[in-house]
């Protein structure tokens, strides 16, 4: 940009006298942030908070997603007492991070509080300085926020020991669960296989004898290039680790941790292309990029076996119900078959924070912003803005709010957009995680809750929690997006290779990958946990 302003002297003068009024506005933003300014009640002004609000385009006759009941619900029962007006800023959530960027440019038009899920956004406006310190803002007027969240919720928040975010609470980290056609097994007479080995020869039997008379068209076990399929098989033959090897080995890319430094990552591979040499895995799971010719496979009857996110299968008119629907008698069941070198069915979790939720330095309603997060979190208003009205959205059934059948049409509106508006949680908090469990439960069809609950408890057993260094690292931010392809194209490649050819597929496929940027995280990483272990 200095570049083309050295067309003439003029604009150069306008450029500096632009980026002197802008220092000298953060400045005083700064500092009145610092000092905790002063809210609309306390001054006896009223004042207006800017919140962003995800856009899905879904709002109902009547309501837009600036006004409707949870908007009117805070306004009335946080902005009025306060003296504050609440105004809801939309951003369109498919281009969420593009139109926020945008938004964090313009300086005065940005939301008092805004928020994303990635965690590269963050990390860039946090050292750009362009964030408030929240830690006294949250000291002060935040004691509720700040023990729902906890400090293992907040550490995500931190950027270099300063607090710039407030992270979303999880309700559940539970990710992955696999699934069997218990009636293959019923019919061949065999055991649920509990480990690696023993699904092995499942998978051979289901080739071999064609339990569900498919004609041939068989797939005993159906894989794609997401992460649901995948993830399980490869964490189970990681070996056990140091603090050491899981600082710098592990490779964070995006919002996941990948193994493919660590030791066991290469013979998790081998096991998929001797699967896949055999037959007994899609053949076509490298095109599969959106699942849905996993969904299309399940539900025509086709396969045997599974991994998938842990609800996934359980929606109405999802892919268990289709299957059902399609053949008759169909049943599947919930396992753990990926048995680790340690005896555990280790899968990994999701982290413990949603999205950060975090105030501009330009903004002068920090207190504000952290009052409202406060409110949230405080009384029952949280449980109103995620269940609604007792009797009309819901009744409680052993402490759990359920929703009620045949809402009338006022009802199902209040909730339209509760999970954009609740931002301090991702999924419905009820105080436990038994009572969260329960209740994400009891919303699918009754006939499918006993699965799911034995799919979400299968998902949070032996988990594998994310490695959170002291600061981020900048090559994982430069060279995420990237490497991210090359492991799913290591992941392909040496999978579909003929298995006299694994070891140079694979030999070549990591070479590119560190030349790509892996070299650079591990140095990274590597470098980070030399400086922890100096503290």
């Amino acid at each position: 940009m200095l570049g083309n302003t050295k067309r003439n002297g003029m604009a150069m003068v306008s450029v500096i006298l632009a980026v002197l009024l802008l220092f000298t506005a953060c400045s005083s933003n700064s500092n009145s942030n610092e000092s905790g300014g002063s809210s609309g009640s306390e001054s006896g002004q009223r004042v207006t908070l800017k919140i962003e609000v995800f856009d899905r385009g879904n709002s109902p006759a009547g309501s837009t997603i600036t006004d409707n009941y949870l908007t009117r619900y805070v306004q009335e029962n946080f902005g009025d007492p306060n003296n504050i007006d609440v105004e809801f800023v939309p951003v369109p959530r498919s281009e969420e991070v593009e139109k926020l960027n945008v938004l964090m440019a313009s300086g005065s038009d940005v939301p008092d509080i805004v928020f994303t899920y990635d965690t590269n956004t963050f990390n860039r406006y946090a050292s750009q300085g362009g964030l408030t310190d929240l830690a006294p803002l949250l000291e002060e007027h935040a004691p509720n926020l700040t023990a729902f969240l906890g400090e293992d919720i907040l550490q995500y928040g931190l950027y270099e020991g300063t607090q710039y975010a407030v992270p979303a609470k999880r309700s559940q980290v539970g990710k992955y669960a696999s699934f069997i056609r218990q009636d293959w097994l019923d019919k061949l007479g065999l055991d649920v296989p509990k480990t690696t080995e023993e699904l092995y020869e499942v998978l051979k039997a289901f080739k071999e004898k064609d339990p569900g008379e498919t004609g041939g068209q068989v797939i005993p076990l159906a894989m794609t290039v997401a992460n649901a399929q995948y993830e399980p098989l490869i964490w189970s033959f990681i070996e056990p680790l140091t603090e050491e090897q899981s600082y710098t080995l592990t490779q964070t890319l995006g919002s996941n941790d990948y193994p493919t430094l660590l030791p066991g990552f290469k013979e998790a591979l081998q096991f998929m292309n001797k699967l896949y040499n055999e037959g007994l895995m899609s053949r076509d799971f490298a095109l599969d990029t959106d699942k849905k010719k996993l969904g299309e496979d399940v539900s025509s009857g086709k396969v045997g076996f599974f991994s998938e996110d842990d609800v996934n299968p359980f929606y109405e008119n999802g892919m268990y119900a289709t299957l059902q629907k399609n053949v008759p008698g169909a049943t599947l069941a919930a396992v753990d078959v990926y048995l680790n070198p340690e005896g555990k069915y280790a899968k990994p979790m999701y982290n413990p924070n949603g999205m950060y939720i975090m105030v501009p330095k330009s903004s002068n309603r920090a207190v504000e912003a952290i009052k409202y997060l406060e409110w949230m979190a405080t009384d029952d208003h949280l449980f109103h803005m995620q269940n609604g009205v007792e009797g009309e959205n819901y009744t409680m059934v052993d402490d759990v709010p359920v929703a009620m059948e045949n809402q009338t049409e006022e009802a199902l509106n209040r909730l339209y957009n509760s999970g954009d508006m609740a931002i301090i949680s991702n999924g419905k908090q009820l105080g436990s995680e038994e009572l969260n469990l329960r209740a994400r439960a009891m919303q699918f069809p009754k006939e499918y809750q006993d699965i799911v609950a034995i799919a979400q408890e299968l998902a949070n057993t032996d988990l594998i929690e994310p490695v959170v260094l002291s600061r981020p690292i900048e090559a994982q931010t430069k060279y995420g997006t990237t490497l991210q392809e090359k492991f799913k194209e290591m992941l392909v490649k040496t999978t579909m290779a003929k298995p006299d050819q694994f070891d140079n597929v694979y030999e070549t496929m990591m070479k590119d990958y560190m030349a790509s940027g892996g070299q650079a995280i591990l140095d990274e990483r590597t470098a980070v946990y030399q400086e922890m272990q100096s503290k």
